[in-house]
């Protein structure tokens, strides 16, 4: 029963972790060029060349955007706004 249970812990483990991994570059540029193979360009054409910059710069605005959404949530959470006298006693 406990080794049961300990191969069922390690088991989850190893699949919680193999969630985290990235993908390599060469890894993202081949799902890249697949997306844009679906979407039915060939490669070495300049729709080609173009939906590849157009994931690039999309994956680039993503990660700004998702940077600033942090940046702005950190700075209301160190310094929320005021509204006025709070409840409570002021010394």
């Amino acid at each position: 029963m406990r080794t049961l249970v300990l191969a069922l812990a390690l088991a989850a483990l190893s699949i919680g972790l193999s969630a985290c991994q990235t993908m390599t570059p060469e890894e993202r540029r081949a799902a890249d060029e697949a997306q844009c193979l679906r979407y039915g360009f060939r490669r070495g054409t300049d729709g080609f060349a173009g939906c590849m910059q157009r994931i690039d710069l999309y994956r680039r605005t993503q990660a700004r955007y998702d940077s600033d959404l942090l940046m702005l949530q950190m700075s209301y959470d160190l310094d929320r706004p005021y509204y006025g006298r709070g409840y409570g006693r002021h010394w």
